[in-house]
């Protein structure tokens, strides 16, 4: 089949079939002898069959011409354009031939109110486990949340042996926060970059949260915060424990092997799916390790 004819959208294959997303930096895509292929800095090339794949997700230095665009959009391939090692979010482009399945499913789930607590509920006992939550409306869950949270924060000071005064920064005035909380916003607003790309890629609505309702990314802080614990936070601390006035390169470097280490992109379209009970695979356990048991 020529690439530029639109494929029948029962041809492509499912977001379940595909490879995970592919990451690219500092190089080309563009389209030749009906292929999409990748053209790296060092001269390497590579060809992409972009319609087996999830999410392509664009680093710096790299460029992309309107014939690929076209190419990843016919075969249902999202694009997103981010940060170093994916690890700020910039754009995310729509692929037209998507079905609207996902979101609808996600703006159903958050326009009934019962199950959008419901939910919530689930969000928590993601993270919390041992917690009964029935019962709980998302106001009392968020203030549970807040003292467990803090409790965690202070138990990874003791562990690290980093000075912990509370959770206090001033966007406007950053020089001064103390180091642990310049750590943590910087691995924060990494892993929501993370986390909107994934989001984006998978078709739900970064808008429309279920815990978190103010702001434009609500649902992204809703999905970072079943990480926080495993990624950002031990990340954040390890990283002051090692270099106290790191300026983020540290952070960002502990937060990807976190990540990597607990698996994060594998499981997170799976914990999706289960809070949303589509007939993808039950989500892992993300609470399940203790916070002692991180190094």
């Amino acid at each position: 089949m020529d690439l530029f004819e639109r494929p029948p959208l029962e041809t492509l294959a499912p977001a379940r079939d595909r490879w995970t997303p592919l990451y690219l930096e500092h190089g080309r895509l563009e389209v030749d002898d009906s292929s999409v292929k990748w053209i790296g800095a060092n001269g390497l090339l590579c060809r992409i069959p972009v319609a087996t794949v999830s999410a392509l997700i664009l680093g710096p230095g790299t460029t992309i011409t309107h014939a690929a665009i076209k190419a990843c959009a016919e075969s249902n391939t999202p694009i997103c354009w981010t940060g170093e090692e994916s690890m700020r979010f910039y754009a995310f482009g729509l692929t037209p031939n998507h079905t609207n399945d996902m979101p609808r499913l996600h703006a159903e789930a958050w326009a009934d109110k019962r199950r959008r607590t419901q939910i919530a509920r689930a969000m928590f006992r993601m993270r919390f486990p041992d917690v009964d939550v029935d019962g709980k409306s998302v106001k009392e869950m968020r203030g549970m949340e807040g003292l467990r949270v803090r409790a965690l924060y202070t138990q990874f000071g003791l562990q690290h042996g980093v000075t912990w005064k509370g959770r206090n920064y001033d966007r406007q005035n950053w020089d001064t926060a103390d180091d642990i909380n310049r750590a943590l916003s910087s691995a924060n607003a990494s892993l929501y970059a993370l986390c909107s790309a994934v989001i984006c890629s998978l078709g739900y609505i970064p808008s429309l949260g279920f815990v978190h309702d103010a702001g434009t990314l609500p649902f992204v802080y809703d999905v970072a915060d079943l990480y926080k614990h495993l990624t950002s936070i031990p990340a954040a601390f390890l990283a002051v424990r090692q270099d106290p006035k790191n300026e983020g390169e540290l952070v960002r470097k502990l937060l990807k092997e976190r990540i990597e280490a607990e698996r994060i992109l594998q499981r997170m379209p799976k914990d999706l799916a289960a809070l949303f009970q589509t007939d993808e695979a039950a989500p892992t356990q993300a609470g399940a390790r203790p916070p002692s048991a991180i190094a």
